[in-house]
Formats: C-alpha cells, sequence, structure tokens
C-alpha cells in the first residue's frame, strides 16, 4: 500500500529483540573467526626476551610432533591513565607497541619456523587474559609461556604462574 502507513498505537510496547539488545548471542557468535588451518594448535606468548625464544622453540617442536599449527602471541602494553594523566578512576590505554611488526619481520626471516605452518597475532591488555582468550579462539591444545625470572614476576607474580592458575587447557612453562 504506497503511501499508506497505519500508526502504531500509543499503548502498544515495542518488542526488542533480546538477542540482539542483550547481546545474549551464544559464546560461538562473540568470537572473531580465526584460520580454521590453526584450530587445535598451539599457542605461544612471544616477546622477543630470552625466556620467550625458549618457548617458542619449544612450541614448534610441540606443533611439529602434533602436526598442529602454531599461534605466536604478543600482547602489547596497556598502562593505566592515572600514570599519564592523574585522573580518576583508573582507565586503560593503549600504548603504541611497533614490537609487534619487528618481531613480525624477525620471525618471517628465521628459518626454525619453516617447520610449522604459523601466524602471528597481536593484542593488547593483561597477557593471562590475552593468552587465555586467544587459545580459546584457536581452540589450543596448549598454551606455551616462558618463566619469568627477577624481582618484577616474584613482587607481582609471574605470567606463567597466574595463567597455569587460570587457565582452562593445559599451560606448558618453560625455564
Amino acid at each position: 500500500m504506497a503511501g499508506h502507513e497505519l500508526p502504531e498505537p500509543a499503548d502498544r510496547k515495542q518488542v526488542a529483540d533480546p538477542l540482539v539488545d542483550r547481546d545474549l548471542r551464544p559464546a560461538e557468535d562473540k568470537r572473531p573467526s580465526c584460520d580454521p588451518a590453526f584450530r587445535h594448535g598451539v599457542v605461544v606468548g612471544f616477546d622477543g626476551s630470552t625466556s620467550s625464544e625458549r618457548a617458542l622453540a619449544y612450541a614448534i617442536g610441540m606443533a611439529r610432533r602434533s602436526g598442529s599449527g602454531l599461534i605466536i602471541v604478543h600482547v602489547a602494553n596497556r598502562l593505566p591513565t592515572t600514570v599519564w594523566a592523574g585522573c580518576e578512576p583508573p582507565v586503560f590505554v593503549d600504548v603504541p607497541d611497533h614490537r609487534t611488526e619487528v618481531l613480525g619481520l624477525e620471525l618471517a626471516c628465521a628459518d626454525y619456523l619453516a617447520e610449522v605452518p604459523w601466524i602471528l597475532v597481536e593484542r593488547g591488555g593483561d597477557i593471562c587474559h590475552e593468552l587465555e582468550e586467544v587459545g580459546h579462539e584457536y581452540s589450543a591444545d596448549a598454551i606455551v609461556v616462558g618463566s619469568t625470572h627477577g624481582i618484577v614476576g616474584r613482587i607481582f607474580g609471574s605470567v606463567a604462574g597466574r595463567l597455569a592458575r587460570r587457565a582452562r587447557r593445559p599451560v606448558v612453562v618453560i625455564p
């Protein structure tokens, strides 16, 4: 009927789609799509440090033996804005981190990575949370991390220790 619309009654409530308005979609729909070739792969945290290089070497061997892909994760720094501006309450800000690009170039030139298919994933936030999220997204068989040595790990707790306590998949900690 062109040009003629029936008005909505004033007492009629608009019924909203609960899946759209409340974001109650199943968890499968919320996850970003990932490359299916890396499903059930091995996730490894990598930041270029000596301990993360050892973890990467172990993860390469794990992936090669299981015939799966390697998901290398670099988590960029996030700092509270209170550090920058002295404001309350603390809000986290992503600090520009070009290390991922540098690490990606180094990894692309590495001969030892030619043995397995791999991808580099950049995330920002808490390292433990992001490694577990990537592991969940890719349905990873394991997460491999290097151990933290030093005073920072003793004061704040190491990433490996926190991840081992909260992860829902096996965590391999390389000394």
